[in-house]
């Protein structure tokens, strides 16, 4: 807009064909890129946990892009991905710990949903991640499960002449009963729980899932103590709800409370194993499942979309391999009194085996499928 004058001689502001045109074009480095693509997958209803993970992966490849002087999508080509993949690799911690092959595949795969978001909306001309292979991520069993007699000694631990004591024990039978994830956890509500019906609904759960989780006698017990001679207690002004409370009557708002309460009682029971909360979700889908509970059952109880997922508590069981071992090995034949004949098997072992054979039979429909966005170890 330039002053100029009119017919009359007259000055005034008049729009000028040179000086007015389009708007500016909103600003396409990549890092307001990134915002954009990240407002669109809260839009989406993406899970709160996958956006942290995706922004917290982009920010890692956009400074390494940066200190490249790599600004605008279209300069990042198939060799430039390939090269941030070899420094991943060669790329040591402060602790002097090179990256793990598990966060190596989720960050490049975060950087490989963001270019293709970018030519999806035509900001590139192809899509420079397209022929990138991930590491392959090793299927590791959970390191440490906890027994029965373990689950049993950690429970004891809670002091229940305490009101605390009460709330603990309330919240670590919730664990052992139901094997919810932390979070899950830190959200139930009092309307969630059934005692009457004896089930647990599990609102919002990983990736956003609703389920209901059954939960036994002896949970319901400690958690109906708890509501009614404990948490009238907690509450300090308005009440959210929330059914397990700290001792300020805030809720659990983040999962370093649970988990330091949690490990507090492990340590007292002298047991040495690794983990908090997850310890418990282990220990229960192991239990069961050594126990006759059928895997498909243990799929709902934990939330997982694919059976593959909750198969990796089948290798962690190892009562039926010991069985069947000591019913066929030869050694364990021989060092049997008296022992079989050859050929033959003892009835219980025999039973054993027609056992098996029937569930090795049993059709599974479901294919496994590549994990969803933000799972990992820690979600099983």
């Amino acid at each position: 807009m330039t002053p100029r004058k009119d017919r009359k001689g007259r000055r005034g502001w008049r729009w000028s064909r040179k000086t007015a045109g389009p708007s500016p074009p909103a600003p396409q480095g990549m890092w307001a890129l990134r915002e954009q693509y990240l407002e669109e997958m809260r839009a989406r209803n993406f899970a709160f946990d996958s956006i942290r993970m995706w922004e917290a992966h982009l920010r890692r490849f956009l400074s390494w892009c940066d200190e490249r002087s790599l600004s605008e999508p279209t300069e990042v080509t198939q060799p430039v991905i390939e090269r941030y993949q070899r420094w991943l690799y060669y790329y040591r911690q402060p602790n002097g710990r090179p990256v793990s092959f598990q966060t190596q595949h989720y960050m490049l795969r975060s950087v490989k949903r963001f270019f293709r978001w970018l030519t999806r909306q035509h900001l590139t001309l192809f899509n420079p991640a397209a022929e990138i292979e991930l590491p392959r991520v090793p299927k590791r069993l959970p390191r440490d499960v906890l027994t029965a007699a373990e689950a049993e000694a950690i429970l004891g631990q809670a002091d229940v002449k305490t009101a605390m004591g009460v709330r603990d024990r309330a919240i670590l039978e919730t664990f052992y009963s139901t094997g919810i994830r932390r979070q899950e956890l830190a959200n139930v509500k009092l309307y969630d729980v059934d005692l009457g019906r004896g089930t647990l609904m599990v609102r919002e759960g990983k990736n956003r899932k609703d389920r209901v989780v059954p939960i036994g006698q002896r949970a319901c017990e400690w958690i109906e103590t708890y509501v009614r001679e404990v948490r009238p207690g907690f509450v300090a002004g308005p009440d959210d709800g929330f059914l397990f409370l700290t001792v300020d009557g805030t809720p659990f708002s983040h999962g370093k409370q649970l988990s330091e309460m949690v490990r507090s009682h492990i340590e007292a029971a002298g047991i040495r194993k690794t983990g908090s909360c997850h310890l418990f979700r282990h220990a229960m889908a192991t239990l069961m499942l050594e126990n006759g509970a059928d895997i498909r059952y243990i799929q709902e109880i934990l939330g997982h979309s694919q059976l593959s997922t909750t198969q990796v508590y089948t290798h962690v069981s190892i009562t039926r391999l010991k069985q069947i071992h000591q019913a066929t090995h030869p050694a364990e034949q021989a060092s049997r009194e008296p022992p079989c004949e050859s050929g033959t098997l003892e009835p219980a072992a025999r039973a054993l085996l027609e056992q098996l054979a029937d569930e090795d039979d049993e059709p599974c429909d479901e294919p496994a499928a590549e994990p969803a966005p933000g799972e990992n170890d820690s979600s099983l």
